[in-house]
């Protein structure tokens, strides 16, 4: 490959991983052709997309990039395939679903909420974190929560208010 066409393809990897806002490395290297089609749709359905990368170009791209990502230069061994995304827990459920058949892909490292995760190990840690939708439907929730009591309070309290009135109107 020649030195232009690396660097054309540093180029387009490190807009990819500037549009997105986190990124997972993972291997899925022992996986055969039918396995990866499975996987590729599956990340296609979540709105994850999946690249396979040399690790090298890889490197480079997140030097371009301006991320803080050098913890992650370490995993960047083997197979690495990369998976960008808006959200950032997706691509950790989706591995955990995806494993459920299949001993692959394995998490090496991700790049969530501006912080850095390397290791299998923090996969539970990633299915955790809320996205920014599902945080802000839970305020949404807690914001009218107080709202719905007072109703439904002053609902019931209205039916005990008529229903003591009716007594007294009865009793003359």
């Amino acid at each position: 490959m020649k030195r232009s066409e690396k660097q054309a393809i540093i180029d387009n990897l490190t807009e990819q991983i500037n549009s997105s806002n986190h990124f997972y490395l993972a291997d899925i290297s022992d996986l055969n052709a039918s396995d990866t089609s499975d996987l590729r749709r599956l990340c296609f359905k979540r709105e994850v997309k999946l690249i396979v990368v040399k690790n090298t170009l890889l490197r480079k791209a997140l030097e371009q990039s301006g991320k803080q990502a050098e913890e992650l230069y370490d995993v960047l061994k083997g197979n690495t395939s990369v998976m960008l995304t808006d959200a950032g827990n997706i691509p950790a459920k989706l591995i955990k679903e995806f494993r459920k058949d299949h001993d692959r892909p394995i998490l090496k490292g991700a790049y969530v909420e501006e912080s850095v995760y390397v290791g299998e190990n923090q996969l539970e840690t990633l299915i955790s974190i809320k996205s920014k939708s599902e945080l802000i439907a839970d305020v949404v929730a807690l914001l009218q929560s107080p709202m719905k009591t007072v109703v439904s309070q002053l609902q019931s309290g209205g039916g005990t208010i008529h229903g003591v009135l009716k007594t007294l109107g009865e009793k003359e």
